[in-house]
């Protein structure tokens, strides 16, 4: 049976990949302090919870900025957003409100998908009034959490599955990275750029790198 999708979207940096990795129980994202290392869509599977779904990471979006393959990551992010029955909007609360924050909150109220906002980086009861700031962006009641230690999951999920529980999804998207039983995975490897991305993209007949 077809699961809901659920994105995880927002600025770069700010702990998106750190809270995919909990969130699927592994390390299968990237996780670094460099910015801009996640471009690519990266999917994966939440079991064990009241409505188990599919989670896509998606890059940093850097709005109107010059930042290097911002148009592809947005494209990349699009591409998710459009498949998604939920969106995970991570903010950083202990920065506050930042003005990518919100460019991207204005874009994803376009998209017209639900959206559970996330309060990244509360990692202790002194962080918690910060989260309540983050209602100024106008997307209901900020949930904290700390994706590194996994502070306030347990009322993520809850707030995930109260959206998908109430939501008439579609799984109409494209495919993804999650194989059936019998799949065989296939893997491009070699030296940067020698056009590992681009054969990718001609044998998926699609921009998927």
């Amino acid at each position: 049976m077809s699961r809901p999708l659920v994105a995880i979207v927002g600025a770069p940096n700010i702990g998106k990949s750190t809270l995919f990795n909990r969130l699927v129980g592994w390390r299968k994202a990237i996780v670094t302090n460099e910015p801009g290392v996640t471009r690519d869509r990266n999917y994966g599977e939440v079991d064990d919870v009241e409505v188990p779904f599919r989670l896509v990471d998606t890059g940093g979006l850097t709005p109107s900025t010059a930042a290097p393959f911002a148009r592809e990551i947005e494209a990349q992010a699009d591409a998710a957003i459009s498949e998604a029955a939920c969106l995970l909007f991570v903010v950083d609360a202990r920065a506050g409100i930042t003005a990518v924050d919100r460019e991207v909150a204005a874009h994803l109220r376009r998209k017209g998908v639900p959206v559970v906002l996330v309060a990244n980086k509360v990692d202790g009861p002194k962080q918690d009034d910060e989260v309540w700031a983050l209602h100024e962006l106008g997307l209901g009641d900020p949930v904290g959490v700390s994706a590194e230690h996994g502070r306030g999951v347990d009322d993520l999920l809850a707030a995930i599955a109260g959206v998908l529980s109430s939501t008439n999804w579609t799984n109409e998207g494209e495919l993804d990275d999650t194989e059936g039983p019998e799949a065989i995975r296939i893997a491009l490897v070699g030296r940067p750029n020698v056009g590992k991305s681009s054969l990718l993209n001609a044998l998926l007949r699609r921009e998927r790198s």
